[in-house]
Parts: structure tokens; sequence; C-alpha cells
């Protein structure tokens, strides 16, 4: 009679296994295209030991019932966010630089096609 090895935990990391906190695969965030000519929605994050099995398992995961055309995986670690709270001076026009914007500017007289 053989034992089988294989437990609950055979796919998991190393330190899953033995309950550590830090797990040993990279996050990778999946964004997925529903269809052609819309664009790519973040669907969620995975963790995968490499691009090519979070590509797989990011498919298995976000698209089980055919609703995706187009999958990617994006480490984590290579996205820079800006910062919610400082969103006011990030995102705001600047006053007093209204010349950045073409309502600010008068069309000139006797200038074909402008």
């Amino acid at each position: 009679m053989s034992e089988n090895t294989a437990g609950p935990d055979a796919g998991q990391p190393q330190d899953a296994q033995q309950g550590g906190s830090k797990p040993l695969w990279p996050l990778w965030e999946v964004f997925v295209r529903a269809s052609r000519g819309l664009a790519h929605v973040h669907a969620g994050s995975i963790h995968a030991p490499d691009a090519a099995m979070a590509v797989r398992n990011a498919r298995d995961l976000y698209t089980r019932r055919n609703e995706g055309v187009s999958v990617w995986v994006v480490p984590a670690e290579a996205i820079t966010t800006s910062d919610p709270d400082a969103k006011g001076a990030f995102f705001e026009s600047p006053q007093g630089k209204y010349y950045r914007h073409a309502t600010y500017y008068t069309q000139s007289e006797g200038v074909p096609h402008l």
C-alpha cells in the first residue's frame, strides 16, 4: 500500500505550510480585458512563483466563465502609485495658470484653419 504524500498544502510555499506569515511567492496584480476594444481592468491579486505561473493562475481564477480575452499580470512591487492623501495638490489645476487651457486663448482674425 503506497502512502499519499500530497497533503492539502502540497501546492503552497514552504512558509505557508509551516504556518509562517511571510509567503515565498511574490504578489502579482491581475488585469483582464473582457472583449476586444475594451481596456484591461484590475481584477485582483494572486501569489505565484513566476510570471508564467501567474498568467496561468490568473486565467484559471479570473476568467473561469470565458469572460476574458486577455490577461495581464504585473509584479505588485513594480507598480508605483500617487499618494491618496495628496490628491488635491496632485490632481487639481494650479490657480492662476489658465494659459494651460485652450479656453484662455482667443481666435486670431485673418488666420485660416485655426
